[in-house]
C-alpha cells in the first residue's frame, strides 16, 4: 500500500511560512486574471489603489499594480521549488474597455517577465483553447471593417524551471520509471495546442459544476495532465491559488503528495465535499485511461503494427521498453487527519488480462 499526504492551509501565500525551502517538486496553478472585471474586488482588498486607478480609467497602472501583487507569491514559489522544479501557470490574458478606449492586457507576457527577473528558466508553452459554442464570435463593428476585435477563446500554460534539469538519485529512480506515461499519451499532451480538455469532468454533480463556472476553475484534466508529465510518485505538488481544491484532487488521483493554500476561508466546505468524493472519481480516472491505452494498442494491431513490448502486470502491450514499468494505482480510502490535512492510501491497479 502506498500512501499519500496533503495539506491545505487557509492563508495568504505571499507568505508561505511552513512550507520549507527546497521542498516542493512542482507548482501548478492558475492565479487570478488581472483585469478580468470578476478579480478587481480581489485586487483591491489587497491594495486600495487599484480599485481607484480602475475607476480613474487609468487601466495600463492597474494592470501593472495587479501584477505586482502577485509578485512576492512567486518569488515564495521559487523558495520553495527543488532545484530543477518546475512551474506550470495556466493565466489566460485579459481583453477590456477602459473608458473609450478597448485593450488587451497580456497577461501571460507580464508574468515571463517577473519569472526571467526571478531567474527562472522559460521553457516552451502550452496554448490551451477553450470550446467556445457562441454564434457572436466577434467584439466590435459587426460586419463593417476596421474597428472589430479578433475574440480571444485560449488561455496559456506557461512552463517554467528553477535551475537545469531535475538530478534523481538513485534511490528515486525506480520511482521515476513507474512515474512514465503512455507513449500516446506522450505524442498528445506534448503538443504546444491542447484543445481536447473536457469543459467537466464526468461523475461531477450539477451544483459542482455551477460552483466551478463561478470560480472560473480549470477542469481536472489540465493539472491532472500537468502533474503526469512534470513530478513523478511521491513528489509533492504545491498550487498557491488552490480555489476549489482541483490541484489536490489531481495531486490525490496521481499518487502525488500536495499542498494547496486559499486566502478564502468560504471555500473550505466546496473542497471537502469535492474531497469526499476522490476516491470514485480516481478510479473511475485510472480506468479511463487504461481502457484509452487498450483501445489505442487494439487500433495499433489492426493496422498490422504490433507492439514489440508488454506490461507485465498490466497485462497489456506497450509501444516503449520505457512503459513497461508503469505503475497505475486505485485509490482506496482518503482519511482526515486533522482540520487540514488528509492522508490518502492507495493500491496498484490490477486489471484483467486481456488480448492486447
Amino acid at each position: 500500500m502506498l500512501q499519500t499526504h496533503h495539506r491545505v492551509i487557509m492563508s495568504d501565500s505571499r507568505e508561505m511560512t511552513g512550507i520549507a525551502n527546497d521542498s516542493i517538486a512542482l507548482v501548478v496553478t492558475s492565479p487570478p486574471y488581472p483585469m478580468v472585471p470578476m478579480w478587481d474586488e480581489i485586487f483591491g482588498e489587497i491594495n486600495p489603489e487599484i480599485s481607484k486607478l480602475l475607476k480613474d480609467d487609468r487601466g495600463y497602472l492597474a494592470f501593472k499594480a495587479m501584477h505586482k501583487c502577485m509578485l512576492p507569491i512567486w518569488q515564495e514559489c521559487v523558495r520553495v521549488l527543488k532545484p530543477g522544479g518546475l512551474m506550470a501557470i495556466n493565466i489566460g490574458d485579459a481583453t477590456r474597455k477602459i473608458g473609450d478606449d478597448f485593450q488587451i492586457f497580456e497577461n501571460h507576457a507580464e508574468i515571463l517577465h517577473q519569472a526571467r527577473a526571478l531567474g527562472l528558466q522559460v521553457l516552451p508553452d502550452i496554448l490551451w483553447r477553450k470550446p467556445n459554442n457562441s454564434p457572436n464570435k466577434f467584439l466590435g463593428s459587426g460586419m463593417l471593417p476596421p474597428s472589430a476585435y479578433v475574440t480571444y477563446e485560449h488561455e496559456y500554460v506557461l512552463v517554467l524551471r528553477k535551475g537545469g534539469l531535475r538530478k534523481f538519485p538513485q534511490k528515486d529512480r525506480n520511482r521515476r520509471r513507474q512515474s512514465a506515461y503512455f507513449w500516446e499519451e506522450r505524442n498528445q499532451w506534448f503538443s504546444d495546442l491542447w484543445f481536447d480538455l473536457p469543459g467537466v469532468e464526468q461523475g461531477l454533480s450539477s451544483d459542482e459544476r455551477q460552483t466551478r463556472s463561478r470560480s472560473a476553475a480549470f477542469p481536472l484534466e489540465l493539472p491532472w495532465r500537468l502533474i503526469q508529465m512534470f513530478s513523478i510518485h511521491g513528489d509533492t505538488v504545491l498550487d498557491p491559488f488552490l480555489g476549489t481544491g482541483t490541484s489536490t484532487l489531481a495531486a490525490m488521483i496521481s499518487a502525488r503528495n500536495s499542498i494547496g493554500i486559499e486566502r478564502d476561508a468560504g471555500l473550505a466546505p466546496i473542497m471537502e465535499r469535492r474531497f469526499a468524493e476522490v476516491v470514485s472519481l480516481g478510479n473511475q480516472k485510472t480506468r479511463r485511461r487504461f481502457a484509452a491505452h487498450q483501445a489505442f494498442i487494439q487500433e495499433r494491431i489492426r493496422q498490422n503494427k504490433i507492439p514489440k513490448h508488454r506490461h507485465p502486470d498490466l497485462h497489456t502491450a506497450v509501444i516503449t521498453a520505457q512503459e513497461t514499468d508503469i505503475r497505475l494505482y486505485d485509490l482506496d480510502a482518503l482519511q482526515r487527519l486533522d482540520h487540514q490535512q488528509w492522508q490518502l492510501t492507495l493500491k496498484p491497479f490490477d486489471p484483467e488480462p486481456d488480448q492486447a
